[in-house]
């Protein structure tokens, strides 16, 4: 059975004039009833047909930005330049974080569906994807950035995160350090486990594996500090910590100078990100600078592509994945192993 509006508002337990107030976004709808509303839309998996997406009317001008957190700075620079170049092509952007939560992520889309949203940029936390379903059976053009979304999002802009790992191994072998270790977080990131594959992979090519890996759920100095500090005490024959992010290699030189010990004279540190702390920590911190902005913008040009091509009705198009190059910046956190 299709489920239709006259189904949502009885489970909602109201009029079929109020679900429809609800799902265009058209006249007063209080916030008790909406979220009744809302919770019957879930609970049916109702999702609108592209045809009544057109009969709504004219494009919405608005997109909806989907972030695991914006109080990470990686996140929190992505999110603004998404924002500022979205503003400059004529759309408002609805900032969706989700807090790393999957039922967050659930009721984001429920509400992006109702706000009649030309499209959606979207960097999940989780593999999971069924709750991506209501947003590609509405037709709604999807983008996936930093992290592919497979399934759902046929478009993904991202930094070769892989690639990424084997400069950053690449660079402390060179260097003479074969007593590695890894610190990092959060685990179930796919970016961060791209760049664990990359450096496992490029020190598997010199006959060599990390000598430690510590890795923590929540991406935040205050959860890898420890665990920094524990590799340090545990693992005295180290000369090198790799930060899967920088906000991870800064918590490793504070674990580091905490110990009595000295960057990089006794141990090497390198990051990945290039945040504008990357410059200011000291020593300054030798790092992966993966393009942030324009990461975004790039994923922005996307999208727009994707609605235009949506509203002429254009042929299926074919699946990218863009990956931007990333670069290694050396600064004063990394030197020769000593002897």
């Amino acid at each position: 059975m299709t489920t239709s509006i006259r189904h949502i508002a009885k489970l909602a337990g109201t009029s079929v004039s109020s679900v429809s107030r609800v799902l265009n976004n058209s006249g007063y709808a209080s916030p008790e009833l909406r979220e009744r509303v809302e919770a019957a839309i879930r609970t049916l998996n109702y999702t609108p047909s592209k045809g009544a997406r057109m009969l709504r009317g004219a494009p919405s001008r608005m997109i909806g930005l989907m972030l695991p957190s914006i109080d990470v700075p990686f996140f929190g620079i992505l999110a603004h330049a998404i924002e500022q170049e979205l503003f400059r092509r004529g759309y408002q952007t609805l900032i969706c974080s989700t807090a790393e939560n999957m039922d967050h992520e659930a009721r984001y889309i429920s509400m992006l569906l109702s706000q009649r949203v030309d499209g959606v940029i979207v960097a999940s936390a989780f593999g999971s994807t069924e709750h991506f379903e209501a947003l590609r059976e509405a037709h709604i053009p999807i983008v996936a950035i930093d992290r592919e979304l497979p399934g759902i999002a046929g478009e993904a802009v991202m930094a070769d995160h892989e690639e990424g790992g084997r400069l950053m191994a690449r660079h402390l072998i060179e260097l003479g350090h074969r007593a590695i270790g890894i610190v990092g977080a959060p685990a179930h990131s796919q970016p961060v486990q791209l760049r664990l594959l990359g450096i496992t992979a490029e020190m598997a090519g010199n006959g060599m594996a990390p000598a430690a890996i510590a890795m923590a759920e929540e991406h935040s100095f205050a959860a890898t500090y420890p665990l920094a500090r524990e590799l340090l005490a545990s693992r005295p024959e180290l000369t090198a910590i790799i930060g899967t992010t920088d906000i991870s290699a800064i918590a490793a030189i504070h674990a580091v100078q905490d110990h009595g010990f000295s960057v990089p004279r006794d141990y090497s540190v390198i990051g990945f990100d290039d945040l504008p702390e990357a410059a200011y920590v000291f020593p300054r911190l030798t790092t992966i600078a993966q393009p942030i902005r324009g990461v975004g913008e790039q994923a922005v040009r996307r999208l727009e592509a994707l609605i235009d091509e949506d509203q002429v009705d254009g042929e299926p198009r074919m699946d990218s994945l863009i990956k931007v190059p990333v670069t290694l910046i050396r600064r004063d956190s990394t030197g020769l192993v000593r002897t």
